[in-house]
């Protein structure tokens, strides 16, 4: 590897870390920043090391990150007599758990919890009826975060894999 490729290496991973933390993060667009990077690495190596082939299973395994994970919110929230409120609650949610300075992790998902129970409430339903819905809404981000971190997670594995071996 020459030294330009070696600084191509270690910015696409710097990028795909970023990437990887935007798979847990809803803000952030974790596989497809991941997928670009590996797209730009290629374009800079002349797709010495990344073909065009993998880079069109990449772009796939970006699409059904995607659609999986949408897919996943949807059903968790529908599965436990949720609504698009309580979907939106859970949104809003983590993005008010992110900004207590120092909650971590467990307040994020407490939030996302919290929101879609909330939103549920104002859209009329019974308490019962809403801590299913944010039960479901929580099981439905929960596992659309996982489906996104384990294909990011695959995507980088297969680069190093490729770039270093």
């Amino acid at each position: 590897m020459t030294w330009y490729e070696i600084i191509y290496f270690i910015a696409a991973l710097a990028v795909m870390m970023f990437g990887l933390i935007g798979t847990i993060l809803p803000i952030i667009p974790g596989v497809p920043i991941i997928f670009v990077a590996i797209v730009i690495h290629a374009l800079l190596t002349d797709f010495t090391v990344i073909s065009g082939q993998t880079i069109v299973v990449f772009a796939v395994l970006t699409v059904v990150s995607l659609l999986l994970d949408w897919l996943a919110g949807s059903l968790g929230v529908k599965r436990m007599g949720g609504s698009a409120a309580g979907m939106v609650g859970a949104f809003v949610g983590m993005i008010a758990g992110l900004m207590i300075p120092g909650a971590g992790l467990f307040v994020f998902i407490l939030g996302a919890f919290t929101g879609a129970v909330i939103f549920e409430m104002l859209a009329g339903k019974k308490s019962k009826t809403a801590l299913k819905a944010g039960l479901g809404s929580f099981i439905g981000f929960l596992a659309g975060t996982v489906i996104k971190f384990a294909i990011g997670v695959v995507m980088i594995v297969y680069f190093i894999w490729r770039v270093v071996f």
